[in-house]
């Protein structure tokens, strides 16, 4: 099974985290399902920006970017070339590194 390391983030992961994920599984459900809380406004319909998150290492084995993804992506606030929404990006069979920004566009905590 693949490997997610997240990065630290100052505000919900000061030390940062390795966890095990599924293949098929969402970034952002593996997250949640090892007590990471990734804000997730919209319950994971691809309809806000909070789940953001940059993609340091194996952008290319997860799941293509839907066009509904980028254009809410076109949202998000300091999107980089491998920024992708955690609710909608399905892990592929290689270990990922990623990075949760510190701030997000619509961010409610």
């Amino acid at each position: 099974m693949p490997k997610i390391l997240f990065l630290p983030n100052k505000i919900i992961l000061p030390n940062g985290a390795e966890i095990i994920a599924k293949t098929g599984e969402t970034i952002l459900d593996a997250a949640l399902k090892n007590n990471i809380q990734i804000e997730h406004a919209c319950e994971k319909s691809c309809a806000c920006t909070t789940c953001h998150c940059i993609i340091k290492k194996g952008f290319s084995s997860l799941s293509k970017c839907s066009e509904k993804e980028e254009d809410t992506l076109d949202k998000a606030w300091n999107v980089e070339e491998k920024s992708r929404l955690s609710c909608q990006t399905k892990i592929g069979k290689k270990n990922i590194i990623v990075e949760i920004p510190y701030y997000s566009s619509n961010y409610i905590k």
